[in-house]
């Protein structure tokens, strides 16, 4: 009786000892099943190139957490990493080619630009009250703006000097991972071995006490703040150098990110918890997931969906394991139990390569498909007219017997690099990029040509890169059309607004080129103003009625696109069609369904399904060996309501 009481507690003992382990290391369990399942769901995932690839995906999000992790630790929030990443990067590359700035002060410009934008955010908390939220959310906005009014909204390129970080150290270790590693370490050293490091485990776990015992805590909230600050211009600087330029829209929306992997690596957001090992794991836990999905062909919209759920589960998992009263995540562990956390990070490595090599024996003999494998990015599919381009490239590629996996970008050239490293690392056939930006895609391409991968830009060009062919239309050409359109039919004089598409995006940038370039030839045309709506219908609307209280005398009006030119259109209700003439850019659906009812008076249509089966064809013909000219151009074409009839895109 005895003898079975005893070894009834002792099993109780172990289930408990298992679920306790299990508990206290619920992302580094949930980052093990995740390699596991990628491994077994695809043989692509498991190979050294790839590896690497999450791991340099992984890294500017993890150097954004590991500042974060100091906010959340002491129970604040900071919503400006992300914009604060760009302005620093904007700092540099502006002082740096610009104004000729030696490389070493540029960086430590960049630095101190990311300190200062800290110690605002921590001045206005500590000394102006305002909550953390509201205070950074401030920041996140003015960072952003100052990045896009010191570049002008272009892209700036990177110094060399400064790119080389973006390379790989000894041909085959990337430096953004090194960075990560150096930074990981300094973020576990501030936590667990200096003074403010435990002032922000005292004033997260309870700030008035941490006050009443004589702690300085709106000095270290200063301090804090200010280290987030450091972290995110490091971060700013890994990303622009990978991207070869510094890009003012860069980052945006990071810092969610930033904040997900903190928490899914075991901070609270109500304070006093978190460490630098499990902000780490909750970085590579995104990477896996995003990377992992891409190579399985996953929607980008289920993609935001998947990773949603996991950060909703994240946040469950923290509240269960409080009430499990398993032991809080904090640097300040005792010798003992920081022994004891090495070797379940060992024991971790051990069952994950065992588990991982079996998997791989599921893979090994497979064949491969016979159709050629490709990959397609495209830099957005919240736009009609990518939406057509990816219809037509899977048209072609069904035809043509083309296995196509298509990826959307979210205009982030940062996502697009990591999406173009995932095809170049698993092998596609060939890849065709429409890219977020010419100079941004650059590093990507030059590796997958390294790989003998041949590479298509459809759309927009690729800079100081080699791709087998651009199949494109004008846009410079086509902004020239715009304007000779509305010109035309005001009879050579008027008053015209011009909606401008997103800042810093190349197509942008040559639309309002073409703009410039096409109403030169009409003087008696006067512009009474130019404003971004960034391709989006909404903002079109919403811009469109602003500019109508300042002119209401308007006739004309310019968009870079059929979006923000609809949007013109219900701003402008009545008048559209009337008095005021609309021409917009890229012959949408929607688009060509107002010219036809006549609010709209052209469109200047690239025919962008066209654009997509053309790009397909041109891949196709570079992997099978033959010679595809060095660009293919769609001609653009004026739609009106005389001709939309007879249409197809």
């Amino acid at each position: 009786m005895a003898t079975d009481t005893l070894e009834s507690r002792t099993g109780a003992g172990g289930a408990t000892a298992v679920r306790r382990l299990l508990l206290e290391n619920g992302a580094l369990t949930a980052l093990i099943v995740l390699v596991i399942a990628m491994s077994a769901l695809s043989g692509d995932f498991l190979t050294t190139d790839n590896l690497l690839n999450v791991g340099v995906q992984a890294a500017v999000t993890a150097v954004l957490a590991f500042g974060v992790t100091f906010v959340i630790v002491s129970a604040g929030i900071d919503l400006s990493v992300g914009s604060v990443a760009a302005l620093s990067a904007t700092v540099l590359a502006w002082t740096a080619t610009s104004h000729g700035v030696p490389v070493v002060v540029a960086v430590l410009l960049a630095l101190v630009t990311g300190v200062a934008a800290g110690l605002v955010s921590g001045f206005l908390i500590a000394y102006g009250k305002l909550p953390p939220f509201i205070a950074t959310l401030a920041m996140l906005s003015v960072a952003r703006g100052l990045s896009l009014v010191i570049s002008g909204g272009s892209p700036i390129p990177f110094p060399d000097s400064v790119s080389h970080l973006g390379d790989t150290l000894g041909g085959w270790l990337p430096a953004p991972v090194l960075v990560m590693i150096v930074m990981g370490l300094i973020a576990a050293l501030v936590l667990g071995r200096t003074y403010i490091g435990r002032s922000m485990y005292a004033i997260g776990g309870n700030e008035e006490a941490a006050r009443l015992s004589g702690l300085r805590v709106k000095k270290q909230k200063l301090a804090i703040y200010a280290l987030s600050g450091v972290f995110a211009a490091v971060a700013g600087v890994v990303l622009a150098s990978r991207l070869s330029s510094a890009q003012p829209q860069a980052a945006d929306g990071y810092e969610l990110d930033a904040i997900a992997a903190v928490v899914i690596g075991g901070a609270s957001l109500a304070g006093g918890t978190g460490k630098a090992s499990g902000t780490l794991i909750g970085a590579l836990i995104l990477a896996v997931l995003r990377n992992g999905l891409n190579l399985l062909n996953v929607s980008a919209f289920w993609q935001q969906v998947v990773i949603g759920v996991v950060i909703a589960l994240a946040v469950l998992f923290d509240t269960l394991r409080r009430k499990a009263g398993a032991a809080p995540a904090t640097a300040g562990a005792s010798p003992g139990g920081k022994g004891r956390q090495a070797g379940t990070y060992a024991l971790a490595a051990v069952v994950t390569v065992a588990i991982v090599g079996a998997t791989s024996f599921l893979h090994n003999g497979s064949s491969s498909s016979a159709n050629p494998k490709m990959g397609l990015s495209l830099s957005t599919l919240n736009n009609p007219f990518f939406v057509q381009i990816r219809a037509g490239a899977q048209a072609e590629a069904k035809k043509l017997g083309v296995d196509l996996t298509v990826t959307d970008a979210q205009n982030d050239a940062s996502q697009q690099a990591n999406q173009l490293q995932n095809f170049t690392s698993s092998n596609a056939g060939a890849i065709i990029v429409n890219p977020v930006d010419s100079d941004a895609a650059s590093n990507s391409v030059k590796a997958a040509d390294k790989a003998g991968i041949p590479v298509v830009a459809v759309d927009r060009g690729v800079n100081n890169a080699k791709t087998s062919t651009l199949v494109a239309s004008d846009n410079v050409a086509g902004g020239e059309l715009a304007a000779k359109t509305v010109a035309e039919k005001l009879g050579g004089k008027g008053r015209i607004v011009i909606l401008q598409g997103q800042a810093g995006t190349s197509a942008a940038r040559e639309r309002a080129a073409g703009f410039a370039k096409g109403l030169k030839a009409y003087p008696g045309i006067q512009v009474l103003a130019q404003q971004p709506a960034d391709f989006d219908r909404t903002k079109g609307l919403d811009v469109m009625s602003n500019l109508l209280q300042a002119h209401p005398d308007v006739q004309g009006v310019i968009a870079a696109n059929d979006e923000m030119a609809l949007g013109a259109i219900k701003a402008l209700g009545a008048k559209a069609g009337r008095s005021v003439q609309v021409v917009g850019f890229d012959g949408t659906p929607d688009g060509l369904k107002a010219v036809e009812g006549g609010t709209l008076y052209a469109s200047v249509a690239q025919q962008p399904s066209q654009l997509g089966r053309i790009a397909v064809d041109n891949a196709l013909k570079a992997v099978q060996g033959e010679k595809v000219g060095s660009a293919v151009k769609v001609p653009v074409k004026v739609v009106t309501k005389d001709n939309v009839a007879g249409f197809t895109g």
